[in-house]
Formats: structure tokens, sequence, C-alpha cells
């Protein structure tokens, strides 16, 4: 029996973690080189990951670590290199194995869940043939065995009706699916390591959980160790037995998870459970009615709108919103939260006149939105901006920041000559507190947070009243989180915004709300203050929701 073997064979036993690290990273550098020069990712990080044990890395954007995840591998980019350290999985030296090592190790004794199952899935293959593959190019088995032990898999990562859903396509699979896919797709051969990348940080918390708790049976069954990368301390203190946090690249503090998350030593780690929202201070005054107050028209009303689609393969129409009714004040928030597929982001769509209602209406103070055709729009496009989920996407990589940020005074011919729209992105990034430097660089140049700000920025230049956020702040870590809420928050008071926020994120959407309506299905099962909805639900989902909140009462 090998050594992977009989440490897998004890951690399903049940025995504590004991004898030698699985995995044992020493005084391990990195160094990449850019333009402005070379750039210390990793200084000198030490880190022990036991048989069977999680161990969660934790930090902000920049901290190193996904880099470190990348060095376990040897995946790191092309213009990054190990200046020193080494990587032993059991005894073999990952820092200078062969090449063709490391591909046999990949998969076979690394597995790999990243962030994002959608760019990690090939669009054009089955799942099943994906799954299959992972086990046929290590030679665990071929034809018709793969194809069955591809089903299984499937079954044990909670895919019903697995055989017929061998078939399908990613796309025809929702987030939390495929990211049992890829769940799947990484224990097909049992590895002695897992690393998981933000493995759930775009799913609603419902999902999250039945992701981590399958990926943690299948894993604990294995004896698999566990390598987390995670920006969400909760999550690290809910799931890991002990947590490493991560800041300019130096391990900064590292202990059992209970003890760092009740008494964290270090000052940057106090920090980031400062800015968790789980923690934070409330940034919003709480409103004492949900009634509108006297002389205040709402910028924005929906009334009973419903929206249908025709889905292929469905003999029925798929009824995504259903009787939704809301409105949102001048200078307050109203958020929407629900699971994936529960209508949020359909009527977010359909408050931005992205989307046609069905029946209903929609109005923007006196106008019904929904007889808007051609330049009729355009009063409404300049008093109503989005700023959604993925600022990468929808920043242009070709362009500089103050183009992208000037567009829209451009498109709706306002601020004169291009010496105007400089002078106006200028004081548009100023209002967003980013250096005027960045003007001149490209997305790709700034950072997660940074380029958040830049989206702000862009729908501000026309001067909106009404912004719809849909899933803005979800991807950031919480530092950089903290600093878009603050924002959000004072542009808020100062220009008397209103704000329609759709978010999977609880503890952030108590923080910043006025008004919060819970969606299932379609419809608002629950609406009110977010004391109302979070200290007194009513409604069983919504306590479902909040009962899967990670880390749920570990700040308590």
């Amino acid at each position: 029996m090998t050594a992977s073997h009989t440490a897998a064979a004890s951690a399903m036993a049940g025995t504590p973690h004991g004898g030698g690290p699985k995995l044992r990273i020493r005084d391990l550098s990195v160094v990449y080189r850019t333009a402005g020069g070379d750039f210390t990712a990793l200084d000198r990080v030490d880190l022990d990951l036991a048989p069977g044990e999680t161990v969660a890395v934790v930090g902000a954007s920049g901290s190193g670590k996904s880099t470190l995840a990348a060095c376990v591998n040897r995946l790191l980019a092309d213009n990054g290199r190990i200046t020193s350290g080494t990587i032993q999985l059991d005894d073999l030296d990952v820092t200078t194995a062969a090449e063709r090592t490391m591909r046999q190790i990949r998969g076979a004794r690394i597995g790999m869940v990243p962030q994002d199952p959608m760019t990690n899935l090939n669009p054009v293959t089955t799942i099943g043939a994906q799954i299959a593959e992972a086990l046929q190019v290590h030679g665990r088995a071929q034809g018709e065995r793969a194809r069955k032990q591809a089903i299984a898999l499937l079954e044990r990562a909670g895919i019903a009706e697995a055989e017929s859903r061998y078939k399908q396509y990613p796309h025809e699979f929702s987030g939390g699916m495929r990211q049992r896919v890829l769940i799947a797709m990484a224990l097909a051969c049992r590895p002695d390591v897992l690393i998981a990348d933000e493995p759930t940080s775009a799913l609603d918390v419902t999902v999250q959980r039945l992701v981590l708790d399958q990926m943690a049976e299948l894993t604990r069954e294995m004896g698999t160790s566990v390598l987390l990368i995670t920006h969400d301390l909760a999550l690290a203190a809910e799931r890991a037995d002990r947590v490493v946090v991560m800041h300019d690249g130096r391990v900064v503090e590292t202990g059992p998870s209970g003890a760092v998350i009740a008494d964290p030593q270090d000052a940057y780690t106090r920090r980031l459970l400062a800015a968790a929202p789980s923690m934070a201070r409330v940034k919003v005054t709480p409103v004492t009615a949900d009634a509108p107050r006297d002389g205040l028209r709402p910028l924005l009303e929906l009334r009973g709108v419903s929206k249908e689609y025709r889905l292929r393969g469905r003999r029925e129409p798929l009824r995504a919103v259903d009787g939704v009714s809301l409105s949102v004040l001048p200078g307050r928030t109203v958020s929407i939260v629900g699971e994936s597929g529960s209508g949020k982001s359909t009527t977010a769509r359909i408050a931005l006149r992205l989307e046609d209602c069905d029946s209903g209406a929609a109005h923007f103070g006196n106008i019904d939105i929904t007889r808007l055709k051609g330049r009729r729009l355009l009063p409404f496009r300049r008093a109503v901006q989005p700023v959604f989920q993925n600022p990468y996407a929808s920043l242009d990589p070709r362009h500089t920041i103050a183009r992208i940020v000037a567009e829209p005074l451009r498109v709706h011919g306002i601020g004169g000559s291009r010496t105007d729209h400089r002078a106006t992105v200028a004081g548009l990034l100023d209002q967003v507190a980013l250096p005027a430097s960045c003007a001149d660089r490209y997305p790709h140049e700034l950072s997660g947070g940074q380029r958040q700000r830049v989206a702000i920025a862009r729908a501000l230049a026309l001067k909106p009243r009404l912004i719809v956020m849909d899933e803005a702040v979800s991807a950031l870590d919480v530092l950089v989180q903290e600093q878009i809420l603050d924002l959000m928050v004072e542009l808020q008071r100062e220009l008397g915004l209103g704000y329609l926020f759709i978010s999977h994120d609880l503890d952030v959407v108590r923080l910043v709300s006025h008004h919060v309506l819970v969606m299932r299905k379609g419809r608002v099962i629950e609406q009110g203050t977010p004391e109302a909805i979070f200290d007194h639900p009513t409604d069983p989902y919504t306590r479902e929701l909040i009962d899967a909140i990670p880390g749920k009462g570990v700040h308590k």
C-alpha cells in the first residue's frame, strides 16, 4: 500500500491528522517580471498541509494566495518564477520536477477546483466526456468503464439523473451544478491534495452550502487534503481546520481557524475581520418605516411585472418573474435577494429596460418606460445606469480608462471637446478615489477593486438618479468590498442616488439596505426593513437563506 493510500485510509477511518505533512512548503519566494520591474509576489512562505486536513489561505487581492496555489501545481504565469524555496508533495520536490512529471501528477495527485466553472468547462464537449477524459488521460479507466465511473462521480457530486445529465453541455447546467462537475473532475483520480481556489464566491448561500458540503463529504471519504483559497473569513472559519493569513506575499498569521477568528494576533488579520460585512459597522441610517416619505415621488416603480421565457425541450414557458412590485425612493437602497433562478437579475434587467416585461407596469418618475422606444429611451438611459458583477467583462480591454469613462458622454453628446471630456473624467476618477494616472491605463493594469471603481465612475458620468447594481461587489475581497460599499453610501448621501441592489451576499445586503425583498421562483415571498427580514423572518425560505450564511454566529 502506498503512502498516499495509507493517509487516505487513516483519514477515512477518522484518525486525527498525524505523521508528516502531505504538502510541505518552505521558504517559497516568487517574482514576476513587469514593465515597471520585478515584483515580489511571495516572500519566504512556509505552509504545511497534513493528510486529510483542510487549510484555508485568506487575504485581500494581491496578497499572494492565488500565486501560492499556482506554485503547488507549477502553473505560474509565463512572467513568474520561483526564486527560492521548496514544495514537497510527499517525497516529490515540485519545484525541481520535470514538466513531464508534473503533467502526470496534475489531476492525478493534485486536483484543482477553479473559481469560474463556465470558463473552465469546454462549452462544445458534453459534461460526461469531460469527466471521462480526466480518467482516461491518467490511465484510470477507458471506454465504457470510464463512462460508468464518470456517471458515478456525477451522482456522488450530487447531480440528480446523472446518466441523462452525462450527455448534456455546460450551458444546460446551473452555476452550482457546473461547480459540482468541476469537483467531480478534480476528484476523479482520488488526488492526494485538492486546491479549491475561490470555488463558491459567485454562488448564492444555499447553493454554496450544498456545494461545499458535497466537496467536504467527498474529500473526507477519499482522505484528500484540501488547500482552500478564499477571501471569505466566515467561510474559512466554518470549513477549515487551520487558517493561514497572507498579506503582501507573506504569511502574517496562522493557527486553528477558531483561534485565529476569535483572537487574531496580527493587525492585518484584525483589519480583515473588521472589514467583513458580518462584523462591520452599520453604514446607512436605519429606516423607521417602509412607507414613502412625504413629498418624495419614487424614482422607480414596478407594479405586478411578469416575464416568461420559452426554453428548448420544455413544453411550458418558464415564468422567471411573477407579479413583482417594488419602489425605489431617492437616497434609498432597495435590495433583492434570493438563490440562483429566483428572478432577481431578470427583475433588474426589466428595471433597466434591457428586458421587456410581458405584463405589469414599470415607471421611472411619471414615465411608463415599457412604452419607450428608439431615441425616446435616451433620457431614461441617462437617468438610470447599471454596474454589473464582473468589471473586467464590462470594460473594453482595448480602450484606456479615460475612453471607457468618457464613452457615455460621447454617446449622449455631452461635454463638448476631448479636452472637456478629459477634465470630466479626471473629476469622476477623483470622485471614486482613483488617481488621475489611471486615466491612461488599461483595465488589465488595474486590480478588481479599481476596475469596479471605474465601472462606477462610468455610471456616474451622466449624473444618473438611479443605479442598478447587479452583484456588483460579490467577487471582491473584504477590504476592496468595504471601500466600494463606503463609496456607494457616500455618493448616495452626496447626490441623493437611489440604488436597486441585487446580491446573494446577505451580510452585505443587511449592511447597505433600507428595504429588502426576498425572491423565490420569480415571486416576492417576503419584504421589509433589514431588521425585520434578518431578525424576524416569517417565511421558511427566508429562514433557510439566513441559516445558510457561512460562519453564521462565528463572530458573535
